[in-house]
């Protein structure tokens, strides 16, 4: 799920839908109206699954697309090498989610511990250990 927002009212950290991926900014570039056009905008952002790099540019005034990312919490309850299952704590659903990157976290991961994950246009990413 996503909603629509001006270009102009975006700032770096802020996340944008860049060719159907969810993307967070982190490189944001205004330019001043000209005699003849409108301000715009330059932006680079790095996919929040794929890490994959993405630029956009365009009027400042266009509408572009903003995920809304949901945080939700739950308890694990197996792990694979690849993925773990989580039961969520509201509505007790077990959700599949992919193993994190992130070596560090990865170790923290075991049946029975509480994490935080964030289910972002029908896809899911864990977060944190609590």
């Amino acid at each position: 799920m996503s909603k629509p927002v001006d270009l102009g009212s975006l700032k770096e950290g802020h996340n944008i839908v860049i060719d159907g991926e969810p993307c967070k900014i982190v490189e944001l570039e205004k330019s001043k109206p000209g005699k003849h056009g409108s301000a715009k905008i330059r932006l680079v952002a790095i996919g929040i699954f794929d890490e994959v790099k993405r630029s956009y540019v365009g009027p400042a005034d266009s509408k572009v697309e903003v995920p809304i990312v949901e945080k939700k919490s739950g308890q694990v309850v197996s792990v694979s090498d690849d993925s773990v299952s989580v039961m969520d704590n509201e509505s007790l659903q077990i959700v599949e989610i992919p193993m994190p990157k992130d070596e560090n976290l990865r170790a923290k991961v075991e049946p029975g511990v509480t994490v935080e994950y964030w289910t972002i246009m029908n896809r899911h990413m864990l977060v944190s250990v609590k």
